[in-house]
């Protein structure tokens, strides 16, 4: 981890870059790939499932034999902790809803907000070494409870053209409708546009390197909406004399081992935990199976120590981490004081980790500094908002006037007489 003492507001912006590439970098191949989906359908998704994968697929869909075997090989004390996170999840998002909005806002104009679930949304999980199956509880639990009628997942097979059997039994357990055995750029193109296998969906949601990243941001240009840009995973802690090394080298070491494109910081008003956190980090680092990957995450990431609160504060604002651990006497400033983060943990027995299974709240965050514009997924980000509005004949009288004064400033004729011909009318 680099380290920094006390540095210049100048040399800010130079710290915070994160590891990514920029969407221009690879829109080319996102674009290519896109098109051949758009063009070929299914047979495109055979092409780049054996030219990314490594696997020969002739069909996509989840066998009823494939998911029995799933029921059967999860073990029980996993299917347990799975079912108590889930529990969690689902209480957490439950409490999100909320009732229909209703007020008039003068007599006879009566005006109220519902919500309505979008009704085709589309779930990627990454593949990989890690079967996140913690982030399809996160996706479609919510998405069950806003009462999505299409739930569709997808996500890449393994070299023997399976999904890991965590995966298949977590999606039973939640509701999911469809599951397809794609993966990369390709699945969120499928999910865009549609293929004779998969469905179109209006909305995508999931995490993904940074070839996923810009493949959501590319489905944005076809009319489908995104849960956000996220990529890489992110965090960042601010610890003093009262936080425990150990457990601080614990918290950044479970990020980065995410992946090699990780990044943590530890911002710090208290010079010498940097290096009893290094330390840590060093004999820590040691006992991991993932042990290569988290190192690799460490050269892109950051130690620094600050005079003042006010600096460390500012710092954390302009970074906008995904993950935010406060471990300071003082936690109250700095939970108060944050304005930008994805989602916050507070106090020495709050690992972040809490959040990624089974504490309640949702690990899809925005990354990237997005913190600073987007919410981690949430209920409402399953639903829609759609205001209504009924007008009477004393209603139309009230505000009518108005509306014509209005319309004929702006030199909007037709509206002005859509309100005239009913006034009129009133009159007679």
């Amino acid at each position: 981890m680099q380290e920094f003492i006390n540095p210049a507001l100048a040399d800010w912006e130079a710290i915070l870059k994160r590891p990514t590439a920029s969407f221009k970098d690879l829109e080319p191949l996102v674009e290519e790939v896109f098109q051949e989906v758009k063009s070929k359908g299914d047979q495109a998704l055979i092409d780049y499932t054996l030219k990314f994968d490594k696997v020969k697929l002739n069909a996509f869909t989840v066998s009823e034999t494939e998911y029995t075997r799933a029921e059967a090989a999860v073990a029980a004390p996993l299917k347990e902790a799975i079912q108590l996170a889930r529990e969690n999840i689902k209480i957490f998002h439950n409490a999100q809803q909320t009732q229909t909005v209703s007020v008039e806002t003068q007599p006879g104009v009566l005006c109220w907000q519902e919500k309505r679930p979008i009704e085709k949304v589309g779930l990627y999980i990454p593949g990989g070494s890690a079967p996140l199956f913690s982030t399809l509880l996160m996706l479609a639990v919510p998405a069950q409870i806003a009462g999505c009628k299409e739930i569709v997942l997808c996500t890449p097979p393994d070299a023997n053209g399976s999904i890991p059997d965590v995966i298949l039994y977590t999606a039973q357990l939640c509701g999911v409708t469809q599951i397809f055995k794609v993966g990369g750029i390709q699945a969120i193109a499928a999910l865009t546009f549609g293929t004779a296998t998969i469905p179109k969906v209006y909305k995508i949601f999931g995490p993904g390197n940074q070839y996923v990243t810009a493949a959501k941001q590319m489905a944005t240009q076809h009319q489908v909406a995104i849960d956000m840009p996220a990529g890489p995973s992110e965090l960042l802690v601010v610890a003093d004399q009262s936080a425990n090394p150990a457990y601080v080298a614990s918290d950044l070491l479970s990020q980065a081992e995410h992946g090699a494109d990780s990044q943590v910081i530890l911002v710090t008003t208290f010079p010498a935990l940097l290096d009893q956190v290094r330390i840590e980090i060093t004999a820590q680092l040691e006992t991991l199976s993932r042990k290569d990957i988290a190192q690799q995450a460490m050269v892109n990431s950051r130690m620094i120590a600050f005079e003042t609160d006010e600096q460390a504060i500012a710092f954390i604002n302009q970074y906008g981490p995904e993950h935010y651990i406060v471990c300071m006497e003082n936690e109250a400033m700095y939970v108060d004081q944050i304005t930008n983060a994805g989602s916050v943990f507070i106090g020495n027995y709050t690992p972040e980790s809490a959040g990624d299974y089974a504490s309640g709240t949702n690990h899809t965050l925005p990354t990237n500094g997005y913190a600073k514009q987007y919410s981690g997924v949430n209920l409402d980000s399953f639903l829609k908002q759609m205001t209504f509005q009924k007008i009477s004949p004393k209603g139309i009288q009230a505000i009518g006037p108005a509306i014509e004064l209005m319309a004929e400033a702006e030199g909007l004729q037709a509206h002005k007489n859509a309100v005239s011909l009913r006034l009129n009318d009133l009159k007679k």
